[in-house]
């Protein structure tokens, strides 16, 4: 799944738009870790125990985005964001979301192909011009 920050993706034609998807997850902080991170934070710098919990709460509301967004039939998302809260003290909120969309990758030749799009475009070709195993077997 190609997922951008953009409303554009360079080289590709939007075909499909399927509306908004996002990813949710609310967590409450562990009172260990939390503890921890207060100590560590009287003397500054990174909290490596909130920053692994942020970066796993990340990870899953992007499986989630991307696993709507499929389910919908898109193949890209494009103009991506994440929002983050605070909910009471305890517990964090954290969003992923963006528009649902599929694209195709411009061939050589086409306005606003790129490098990467003909690339795309031309080892799908070469694939679809394989023969398969059970095409082999047939003959």
């Amino acid at each position: 799944m190609l997922i951008v920050t953009s409303n554009k993706i360079p080289g590709h034609r939007i075909d499909a738009v399927f509306g908004e998807v996002m990813g949710l997850t609310v967590r409450s902080r562990d009172l260990g870790s939390q503890m921890i991170a207060g100590f560590r934070s009287l003397g500054g710098g990174e909290l490596p125990e909130m920053t692994k919990a942020l970066y796993e709460s990340r990870q899953e509301v992007m499986a989630r985005m991307v696993n709507e967004a499929q389910q919908r039939g898109a193949n890209a998302i494009v103009a991506m964001r994440f929002d983050t809260s605070e909910m009471g003290g305890n517990w964090t909120e954290v969003c992923a979301y963006g528009t649902a969309v599929f694209a195709i990758p411009l061939a050589e030749g086409e306005p606003g192909a790129t490098g990467q799009s003909i690339y795309l475009t031309s080892t799908a070709a070469r694939q679809s011009a394989q023969p398969t195993t059970e095409d082999a077997t047939r003959s």
